[in-house]
């Protein structure tokens, strides 16, 4: 997991997660990664519009972003 997410910082790769917050709350993300430490995420979030700290313990999963485009 930390492998995907240190190749997407600094890069325009978005990036899809799956995260709970501290109410045990599950959402969905789409993510560009603006910098890593060792236990968070700083990251600009395209779902909520806002700039956003993830704590890395809270990401249940995270995988390259593609966008669903119809045919």
């Amino acid at each position: 997991m930390k492998g995907i997410i240190n190749r997407a910082n600094g890069t325009d790769q978005r990036l899809e997660l799956i995260y709970m917050n501290n109410d045990n709350q599950i959402s969905q993300r789409i993510i560009k990664v603006l910098a890593v430490t060792d236990q968070s995420i700083k990251a600009y979030c395209y779902t909520k519009q806002q700039f956003r700290t993830f704590k890395l313990e809270n990401i249940l999963s995270v995988a390259p972003f593609r966008s669903r485009r119809s045919a």
